[in-house]
Order: C-alpha cells, then structure tokens, then sequence
C-alpha cells in the first residue's frame, strides 16, 4: 500500500506543480465568463439586421397587395413591374424581391425571395409571419367572420411547472434542471476523454522512455496502474474543485462591480433554490469518480499494448464508443424524456452510466434506481480494473510488436 501511495504522491504532485496545470486553474473559469458574456451579447443581437431592408413585393394573386406593414429595419413596397423588372432593380443588398404567384396555395414552395446575398433569417421569418397572418384574415372575411372579434378571443396563457413535494409546492424550472443535466453531462464526457487520456499517454511515455523497466523492478504493475489512475483522478478533482470555487467567487466579485438589477438578482437567486446542488455535486463527483476509474483503467491498457499514440487509435475506438454514443443522445433526446425506458437502460450500463444518469439527476431518479446504477458503476470499475491489470502487466514489458485484439486476449489468459 505504501508504494501505491508513493506513486499516486508523483503523479499528482507531478501534474499540479507544471506552470501549465496552474494556469488554466485561473483561465478556464475566465474564458467560462467570457464565453457567457459573448454568448449573452450574440443572442440580444442575434435578431437584429444591420442595415434596413427594403422588400418590393410582386403579387400576382391580388390578396396581399398593400397588406404588408413596416416593421423596424424592414420596409414593404407594392411594385407595379413585371417579376423579370422588379428583379433587375434589385441592384443593392438592401433590396430584395418577394413574388407571390397567382396560384401560390397550389403549389408549395411557389413563393420566393430574390435577393443579392442570403437574406437574414428574421427577414423571412417576419415576412412568412406576416403572409400567414394575411391569409388567415383573408379566408376569414370570405367565410363572413369578424376578424376583429376573433383577435379579442386570442389569449396568451403562459404554462408554469409546479412541483408536488413533502415540504409542499415549489417552482419545477424544468429549463433550469435541463440546463443542469447537460452541462453535467457535457462536462463528465469531456472529463473521462482528457484525464483518461492522461493516463494512456504517462504509460505510453514510460514505456518508450524504458523507465518503466526500472520501475517494475520495485512495484507489482497492479501497484502501477492503481498508483497512476488514482494519481491523475486526485488532479482532475483538484482541477474541478478550483474551478467550481474561482467561477463562483468571480461571478459574485463581477455581479457587483456591474450592478446586476436587484429584481435580475433575486430571480436569479430564486431559480438556484430550486436546484439541489448538494445532490447533485454529490452525485457528480461519484461519477466522475466511477467512471474514470473504468475508462481509465481501459485506457491503462491500451498505453500499455502500444508503443506510440498513433497505434492507439484501433483500440481507443471500441472503448470510446459506448460513451460517444450516449453523449449524443443525451444532448439531443434524454434530456426530454429522462424517465423513458432507453434513458433508464443507459443510465444503469456502466459504460453509459455517467453520462445519462447526470442528465436524469436533476429530474429527481427513484432511490432504487439510483442504487443500482451506483452499485454496478462499482462492480464496472472492479471488474475493468481486474481485466485491464492483467493486460497491462504483459503489454507494459512489450516492445516492437504491435498487437492485435487477438494478442490483447491472449495477454488476459497467461499465469503470473
């Protein structure tokens, strides 16, 4: 036990103590804020148009003809021309063609936009806005109903989600607990791909550097491994924990230089209460824990089969894959049905399981699913660790011959 410790006291000391590890300790939670401020000012701005937009309109139906009304940047004109002449005084890029045929209803797609660039998506999206409206008005006239005491009948209900809890009601913020899980999610997958490939190349480097000969004269490879793995798993804790502290202490420091409006502040405030951060953090660091302990040892062995990082890409596949995949489809489907059974399913695999259940953890998960999940990311991590340590103590000793998924097997079966 005393030389697992020696080993995980380098390889953490070892990492923490490059300038460039306490560097990005102080830029990643920069270029966090940054990157929330960029993207906060992209998407006040992402509506607007920059220069005012003139559409003359070619209505050979007669239903729109006049209908049209100025909105801010963009302005409507009747023309009185022919499409072919109205296209021709189309010079500019701030002026555009709208031609409606006569017989737009028929065809789909029959209407069309011309215009020198790409028009600008609001552009279209407020006029295909404004037709539909027109249209709709349209036939309501023909049919002899009052289109004005049709617009006093429109409401504008507004659906707030309310949790039933032991303690009584509080606002779900389902969009809040979204936002939660997938950053969870996002930010496991991208943890497990760089500290796991962390450990791949330290192997790789004492393997073609010859120290690991010197190195197994003193320690078991078991030792080895387990040192290196916990080692690195210790830095990326440290990493996260830094992270977490400066990007809270930073927003506080900057919520007060800038003055944030106390009623911004307090809906802020009332939206984190909703959130059990204690729960989650807690099930993030087992995880985080669990699953780099299983991908970890799996890329251990992986170094250890290689003599250089370009041969890993073979085996680095398979392994990757299973992760890749859940990833996906936590960013685009799980998070919308947390509770269905493929959600379920992938958050009790170990090989899926710290990244689906982190997108269901916000959603509340029963205990006992919880429990299970928990209990076989154990097993997991025991059960790959076992598999890889046997790998890794043949493949570490092995140079210039590159294996093959048929000599990896062979490697698990020899005897001590």
């Amino acid at each position: 036990m005393q030389k697992v410790l020696l080993i995980i006291q380098r390889e953490y000391l070892t990492r923490v103590r490059k300038k460039s590890f306490i560097i990005m300790i102080f830029v990643v939670p920069g270029l966090i804020l940054a990157m929330g401020g960029v993207i906060t000012l992209v998407s006040k701005n992402s509506d607007q148009i920059n220069t005012e937009q003139t559409v003359k309109v070619v209505d050979e139906s007669g239903i729109f003809k006049g209908k049209f009304h100025d909105v801010p940047k963009i302005k409507f004109q009747t023309s009185t021309q022919s499409l072919k002449e109205t296209k021709a005084s189309t010079s500019a890029d701030s002026l555009l063609t709208l031609y409606i045929p006569a017989n737009y209803s028929a065809k789909p797609n029959s209407v069309q936009i011309f215009s020198k660039k790409k028009p600008p998506f609001k552009l279209t999206g407020e006029i295909e806005k404004q037709m539909n409206d027109i249209a709709v008005n349209t036939s309501l006239m023909e049919h002899h109903i009052d289109t004005a005491y049709m617009r006093t009948l429109k409401s504008n209900i507004s659906l707030n989600a309310v949790e039933i809890t032991d303690s009584g009601d509080k606002d779900a913020n389902v969009g809040a607990n979204v936002a939660v899980g997938i950053a969870c999610a996002i930010l496991i997958y991208m943890s497990l791909f760089i500290y796991g490939a962390q450990v791949m190349r330290g192997v790789i480097e004492e393997k073609t550097n010859r120290i690991i000969e010197v190195i197994i004269s003193s320690v078991k490879p078991f030792q080895l491994m387990l040192g290196k793995i916990i080692g690195v798993g210790l830095v990326g804790l440290t990493q996260f924990a830094a992270w977490i502290i400066l990007s809270v202490v930073s927003t506080k420091v900057l919520g007060q230089a800038f003055h944030a409006p106390q009623g911004s502040m307090m809906s802020f405030l009332a939206v984190l209460q909703t959130i059990p951060f204690g729960y989650i953090l807690g099930c993030f660091i087992f995880y985080f824990l669990s699953g780099y302990l299983l991908y970890s040892a799996l890329f251990a062995a992986v170094g250890s089969a290689v003599d250089s990082e370009t041969e890993t890409q073979q085996f680095m596949f398979p392994i990757t894959l299973p992760l890749l995949f859940t990833y996906i489809l936590s960013v685009s489907i799980l998070f919308q049905a947390p509770d269905s059974p493929l959600a379920v399913w992938l958050s009790m695999i170990p090989f899926t399981a710290p990244v689906a259940m982190m997108v269901r953890i916000p959603f509340h998960v029963p205990g006992w699913q919880l429990a299970i999940s928990m209990s076989l990311m154990v097993v997991g991590f025991l059960g790959t660790t076992y598999v890889a340590a046997r790998i890794y103590r043949v493949g570490v000793l092995m140079y210039g011959k590159k294996a093959s998924f048929k000599e990896i097997i062979k490697w698990f079966f020899y005897k001590e």
